[in-house]
């Protein structure tokens, strides 16, 4: 950029929202295109590196763009041929404004670019020749106005002054109007004499101030005539009037008034326009010639003139006619005739729906040509939508997010923008702006229910489907394309199970069984395709139907046993007396899995009855000494299924006086060479050599026990006078027995099968009064060394808490195989877990190898519980099971251990208490 070219550079710093600074440019019109008008990187402090991603423009409200800005330099360039004359004409300055938007961030700065004249026009006068006729009786010192010149430049390369030629009669005075201009009048210096000279020819120059100055000029002929005494006068040199710029043609504006003191055509006055006025004034209005009225002619625009200088003349006929001249000055008043246009500079759209509040969705520029309250523009847009216009500059606005978007309550905005002026009526002008919102994924896959349950029938065909889940996504595209998949927690359900990843149905791969497993729980997840996806979890619960499918199994007697198991009766049994029970039980649930016997054939029908739904063995009279020998018994077992499953079995009954009889009897029908004969001596065997190992253990452990007891006692007698801050005497209860005891430490070991624990007990001392909290700590010992022994003794349980085992050997009602079958809660239990438990149930396994020992014994202690006590019994119970005693034979027999039923009945009582009252005291 040369000096020529820029004059002034100014920046103004300023705080607005959008724009941060406004800059100014001065270069002189005609520039050749690609000129730089200046650096507006530089000025306003850009980031050189950065300025061609923001990619800078330059917007303007005009038709052209005369400027453009270099995204690489930063320099301002002239875009446009700029004639000054043609922009601004006669005004001065002469200014053309725009405006630079960058982006990311966006901003808006705004400048102005002062375009200077060059002395590029030659005045121009509006003729080559002028004529005057000057009396010769005119006396010295009359003025006779030319015709000016016209430059259409200003400043110094404007019409500076004007220049005559040399004359003896006449001098130039030139003058200055109000808008500056210049014109010329002739001052007649020395009186005419026609008589000497008729006519005189001059030479008029009209110069500018440039360098070097242009110029113009006319001839000037001047006829001297005879005088005319008076000349016309106005009543006033200035005349003043307004006039509204919508004012149609025609309308009176003024009335110019002037008189001539002649008589005749010396004193008739025409009017007329004087030389001064321009011819585009002469356009615009009209004057009469003979009234003096001045009327609007043309389409008046107080936006291109707000005064008109108009220069009138009176002129009398006479030979050598009078002239008089006056000034009308009419100024234009503005109207509201212009509405605001809005132009769209920038406009972002789509605007993603996730923006934040204030985000810059377009920019608008708004202009007025009226003045004052006319050219005043607010404005505004529709209520109700998430947008708010606010003004960043004069004339400028910023459309703006002022809520969260949501793509799928409205995917676009046709936005109203109104622009109103404050004219009186208000002009406004309406523009429409189109703003979709593009979707992102914020929207989780959603379904009509959390949870599904779903009920199959086992044995189904693999493959079928048994669900379909349907979710929604409101989301657009791949925001809302939705997949399925199961979430493998179990490996189970991922080999039986699978769904289809576009549909969500749900397949079955394999039959299912509800005696395997009766439910399938699975969480199947719904995911779309955003980034990041988005999923929800669902739940699925699949329910297997029961189908009867399974028959009765038979547990007792064993089916397809090489050995038939005989039950023994004595005769003289009365009726109702129980002989024996089938047990059976079937793998189906509910009514399916309910089992009736009924008795099919028998030796003797007449002899025994069977429980419908117990499937006991009752005698239906009394046994006689002539019945036979040898029963068999066929027994048919059904369901309550559809259709009805049965099986059957047979039961051998022996009717004799003793067991010794009995077995007897069966020796010939036991088989030669029983493979499992020994089976019973080596289990026998076997639970005594654990039972003695256990017992063993037992013994040691209470020994070890002992010997810490003594250690805690020395040291509790150590510190027993610091227990309590009060004295008194201490007091011990006897947590098995109750009641008092004398104040010495002592414990106790329980060995005996019915005892919940083999524990050290120490008794715990108590005063004959409450004792606070503060009473229950150590003074100078280990306050939790006294709480670590009493706590022991708290677990044990009283003597009365102890049951008694159950001699009955048969299954109890609540212990049948089968689902009829129930355990009340305190039956629930779990294996030992702990130490005491531990050395519980080796006391109790003791318990039992004793029992298996003793001929006169029989093998179980209690109801269906291998020997042990009813306390503990639920927790080892074998259910679906039969009594293992079946399985039992004596060796060198072919009966088992359930013939001696009798024998162990009238002992049990006498064994247990003899069993439960081992206790040990030390």
């Amino acid at each position: 950029v040369t000096p020529g070219q820029v004059l002034s550079l100014c920046l103004l710093l300023g705080a607005s929202s959008g724009a941060s600074a406004a800059i100014r440019y001065a270069i002189p019109e005609e520039a050749r295109r690609g000129s730089a008008v200046g650096n507006v990187a530089a000025d306003l402090a850009l980031d050189p590196a950065r300025l061609s991603a923001r990619r800078p423009r330059v917007v303007s409200g005009g038709s052209k763009r005369y400027f453009a800005v270099d995204a690489v330099s930063g320099s301002l360039l002239v875009s446009e041929r700029i004639d000054r004359e043609e922009l601004c004409g006669a005004l001065s300055p002469c200014s053309l404004s725009f405006e630079i938007v960058l982006e990311k961030p966006l901003e808006l700065y705004s400048g102005t670019v002062e375009i200077q004249d060059i002395n590029d026009n030659d005045p121009v006068f509006p003729s080559s020749q002028a004529r005057l006729e000057i009396s010769e009786s005119v006396a010295a010192g009359a003025r006779f106005p030319l015709e000016s010149a016209q430059d259409p430049d200003v400043g110094v390369n404007s019409l500076q002054t004007y220049q005559l030629s040399a004359n003896p009669h006449f001098v130039l005075d030139v003058q200055t109007r109000v808008d500056g201009s210049k014109y010329a009048e002739l001052v007649l210096e020395k009186e005419l004499n026609r008589e000497e000279q008729r006519e005189l020819h001059l030479v008029l120059t009209a110069l500018d101030g440039g360098s070097p100055p242009r110029s113009a000029h006319v001839q000037i002929h001047i006829d001297v005539v005879d005088s005319n005494d008076n000349v016309p006068v106005f009543n006033q040199s200035t005349y003043k009037a307004s006039v509204r710029e919508n004012t149609p043609s025609g309308t009176l504006v003024t009335k110019i008034s002037a008189y001539d003191l002649d008589d005749g055509p010396n004193g008739d006055i025409v009017y007329s326009f004087s030389s001064h006025t321009p011819a585009k004034v002469r356009e615009l209005f009209a004057l009469d010639s003979d009234t003096g009225e001045l009327r609007v002619k043309g389409q008046l625009d107080y936006e291109e003139t707000k005064l008109y200088e108009i220069y009138l003349q009176a002129k009398d006929k006479g030979v050598v006619p009078g002239v008089a001249h006056c000034k009308v000055l009419v100024e234009v008043v503005d109207v509201n005739d212009n509405a605001p246009e809005v132009t769209v500079t920038s406009v972002y759209s789509p605007v993603p729906e996730d923006s934040a509040p204030g985000t810059v969705v377009a920019l608008l520029s708004v202009t007025d040509l009226d003045s004052r309250d006319n050219g005043l523009v607010n404005c505004f847009i529709s209520p109700g939508i998430p947008f708010t216009l606010s003004s960043s500059l004069k004339n400028y606005y910023t459309l703006k997010t002022k809520a969260a978007l949501d793509r799928e309550e409205a995917s676009e905005y046709n936005i109203t923008v109104t622009a109103r002026d404050s004219g009186s009526p208000p002009l406004s002008t309406v523009k429409q702006i189109l703003v979709q919102v593009s979707d992102v994924n914020d929207n989780a896959p959603k379904s009509p229910q959390d949870s599904y349950d779903v009920y199959v029938l086992e044995n189904n065909v693999p493959g079928i489907p048994i669900l379909n889940i349907s979710a929604t996504d409101p989301d657009l595209g791949r925001n809302g394309h939705l997949s399925y998949s199961i979430l493998q927690g179990d490996t189970t359900v991922g080999h039986l199970f699978s769904i289809n990843r576009e549909s969500g149905t749900l397949h079955l791969l394999a039959s299912l069984d509800h005696e395997d497993q009766m439910e399938f729980s699975m969480m199947v997840q719904v995911q779309d395709s955003g980034s990041p996806p988005l999923a929800t979890n669902l739940s699925v619960n699949v329910f297997v139907t029961d189908l009867n499918d399974n028959a009765p199994t038979v547990l007792y007697p064993l089916p397809n046993s090489t050995s038939p198991y005989t039950d023994v009766v004595a005769p003289g049994t009365p009726a109702g007396h129980v002989v024996t029970k089938v047990v059976a039980v079937d793998a189906d649930a509910g009514y399916n899995a309910w089992i009736s016997y009924t008795l099919l054939q028998a030796t003797d029908p007449t002899l025994f009855s069977v429980g419908l739904h117990s499937g006991e063995i009752i005698t239906a009279r009394q046994l006689q000494e002539d019945e036979a020998p040898q029963h068999t018994l066929v027994i048919l077992l059904k369901d309550h299924g559809e259709p009805v499953l049965s099986a059957s079995t047979t039961v051998s009954i022996s009717v004799a006086e003793r067991v010794k009889e009995a077995l007897t009897d069966l020796t010939d029908v036991t088989p030669a060479h029983d493979p499992r004969r020994h089976m019973t001596f080596y289990l026998i065997l076997a639970v005594i050599l654990v039972s003695a190992a256990f017992f063993i253990t037992i013994v040691s452990v209470g020994i070890f026990k002992c010997y810490k007891w003594r250690q805690s006692k020395e040291l509790f007698n150590s510190s027993r006078s610091t227990l309590y801050r009060t004295p008194g005497p201490f007091h011990h209860v006897d947590a098995v027995r109750g009641g008092f005891t004398p104040p010495n430490f002592y414990h106790q070991v329980y060995l005996t099968t019915d005892s919940r624990q083999s524990d050290l007990l120490c008794k715990k001392p108590i005063t004959s009064s409450p004792l606070g909290s503060r009473q229950n700590t150590l003074r100078n010992g280990e306050p939790g060394l006294y709480h670590q022994i009493v706590g022991t003794a708290s677990r044990l349980p009283t003597s009365t808490e102890q049951a008694q085992p159950n001699t009955d050997w048969r299954f109890s009602q609540t212990q049948r195989p089968g689902t009829s079958g129930s355990q009340n809660g305190e039956e629930g239990g779990a294996w030992p877990n702990n130490q005491f438990d531990t050395e519980m149930l080796q006391a109790m396994i003791l318990a039992s190898a004793n029992e298996a020992a003793d001929a006169n014994a029989t093998l179980g202690g209690g109801t269906g519980t291998m020997g042990l006590s009813a306390r503990y019994g639920p927790q080892f119970t074998l259910q679906h099971v039969p009594d293992y005693r079946q399985n039992v034979y004596i060796p060198g027999s072919t009966a088992t251990l359930t013939n001696a039923a009798g024998k162990r009945d009238a002992k049990a009582s006498g064994g247990n208490k003899k069993k439960s009252g081992k206790k040990e005291k030390k």
